[in-house]
């Protein structure tokens, strides 16, 4: 059986949404409710946690491209920890990763999250 959650905890004071190994339209639910939270507790980045994820459909970049507008809204930012190879490509492919500030791992994206007037991440 998978594991479906999306916990959002805080990590050094960033919100983080954790997601499983696949992100698909069974859980992207989850996703967008798990974005929604993390993003109403009044911190000015979150990070969405994809260290884990192998797999990503139309239903999670979705999830994330809208996420990704109510924050630009809310002056707020999303950014991405993304490892994988698999899911760096769908990004790229989509253009998501041009979109939202992707990093390599989830210490990365905190500090950038930390820093007060950050450059351009870098991938």
């Amino acid at each position: 059986m998978r594991e479906d959650r999306f916990p959002v905890d805080l990590v050094a004071d960033v919100p983080v949404v954790g997601t499983p190994e696949e992100i698909d339209m069974t859980n992207a639910d989850g996703l967008r409710a798990a974005l929604v939270q993390a993003a109403g507790n009044g911190h000015e980045r979150f990070v969405v946690d994809m260290t884990r994820t192998r797999f990503c459909d139309s239903s999670g970049v979705h999830a994330l491209a809208t996420a990704h507008q109510r924050a630009l809204g809310e002056n707020r930012q999303l950014l991405l920890a993304v490892s994988d190879p698999a899911v760096r490509r769908i990004f790229a492919l989509t253009g998501i990763d041009q979109m939202i500030p992707s990093f390599a791992s989830l210490e990365q994206a905190l500090e950038y999250a930390a820093a007060e007037g950050s450059p351009s991440p870098t991938s």
